[in-house]
């Protein structure tokens, strides 16, 4: 299970007295009651325990209001996206990750708001058709794209975070679900006769992604498109690499026609 990110991020921002960020000596604002952010957000944390996320997520506004400039802000604005993740609302969390890495691009947590980001997309791809569609290459993959594109971001710009070896690790895994979505979209072409352009599917898969699963199903499929068009030796190469590569390979997929 995804943690909180309070369980994730030192606590040193909140701990020590950064003069950039504000004391808890800030002016204390009507909106607040004339509450200090501490206080505020250990307001915030019981809501959360009690499991009122909503009013946790309100408290936490509150310190934006109020204390923007504030150490307790910082973690505030994680906290919000993070329990809107909770609550499924991708888009907003992702939003709000996306100001956190525009406002603060250097702080110590920001590599954990790259991470949060991507594995908030990674989960936005998810859906109830799991249960009914096992492989969610079947499944539209931008959510996919995105998260690979975040976890990548992550890794260029934090190569020595902690949170760029989990994404390493994920990008593996993201590649597999790309490459076999890439495989789907051949067979498609295939079954409707587009054999030039299931032929170029198959060649994309082998390129970007040559360590994956699918590079077997995409020389075959190849091999089969060729065939198709009468290309006899293309077809010939495909299969000669296919079982130099994969000499006990058999086909797991059918054409539908």
């Amino acid at each position: 299970m995804f943690k909180s990110p309070i369980l994730f991020i030192s606590f040193t921002i909140l701990l020590c007295g950064c003069s950039q960020f504000g004391s808890d000596k800030e002016a204390r604002g009507p909106v607040a009651d004339g509450l200090t952010p501490k206080a505020l957000y250990e307001l915030a944390e019981d809501k959360f325990s009690a499991g009122s996320i909503e009013q946790g997520i309100d408290q936490l506004e509150v310190i934006l209001a109020a204390y923007p400039g504030s150490k307790y802000a910082i973690q505030a604005r994680l906290d919000i996206a993070y329990n809107l993740f909770k609550r499924k609302k991708y888009n907003r969390a992702i939003l709000e990750l996306n100001e956190f890495i525009e406002r603060y691009p250097a702080l110590l947590s920001t590599p954990y708001a790259y991470y949060l980001r991507g594995v908030i997309a990674e989960e936005k791809s998810a859906s109830i058709l799991d249960e009914i569609i096992t492989d969610s290459a079947q499944r539209d993959v931008q959510s996919v794209r995105d998260a690979y594109s975040y976890f990548s971001l992550l890794i260029d710009a934090f190569p020595d975070s902690k949170y760029s070896e989990e994404a390493s690790n994920k990008l593996v895994a993201l590649k597999k679900v790309l490459a076999r979505h890439e495989f789907y979209v051949a067979l498609y072409y295939t079954s409707i006769g587009s054999h030039i352009a299931a032929i170029n599917r198959s060649k994309y898969i082998i390129e970007n992604y040559p360590n994956s699963p699918s590079v077997a199903d995409g020389l075959h499929l190849m091999a089969h498109n060729y065939d198709a068009i009468n290309a006899k030796e293309l077809a010939k190469d495909a299969r000669t690499v296919l079982y130099a590569s994969y000499p006990n390979y058999s086909p797991n997929y059918k054409i539908d026609k």
